[in-house]
């Protein structure tokens, strides 16, 4: 019987890449090289490489400007619902402490403007998405 004593270090892969290739490029075909390596999102040129030769599918990322207008927009829409939902937390839980029936009132009519503004802004998230998606299959056609 042989005992297998442990020797430390990395375990061995059970598929290891140990064949190597080279290949070299002009300027030319070095530029069109890192164009298609930067469109596919790929990790590294490695992955890259070996899924454009055996054939396996890539990626290709393309940024829109009018997409990047619309996240900023949207996300301009969302912050402000944020701080008004904080404005109106804040102001039910002021109400509920420590206020007498006319300054809880007063604060209800504020509470009732900040909630008509809320509802203004989610129909603008509303119409801005519907904008969007209008472009979007019109472009996709």
């Amino acid at each position: 019987m042989k005992q297998k004593f442990n020797q430390g270090g990395r375990p061995p892969k059970l598929n290891p890449a140990a064949y190597r290739y080279v290949v070299r490029f002009d300027a030319a075909e070095n530029g069109v090289f890192l164009s298609l390596f930067e469109k596919s999102g790929a990790v590294n040129k490695a992955t890259f490489i070996k899924s454009v030769l055996l054939g396996k599918p890539f990626k290709v990322f393309v940024m829109d400007g009018n997409t990047r207008e619309f996240i900023d927009r949207l996300s301009s829409l969302n912050a402000r619902y944020r701080t008004l939902a904080i404005d109106y937390d804040i102001i039910v839980k002021t109400l509920r402490e420590n206020f007498t029936e006319k300054k809880a009132m007063k604060a209800l009519y504020r509470l009732e403007q900040a909630t008509i503004e809320m509802v203004k802004i989610n129909r603008e998230i509303v119409a801005l998405a519907g904008e969007f998606d209008e472009r979007w299959l019109q472009k996709s056609r």
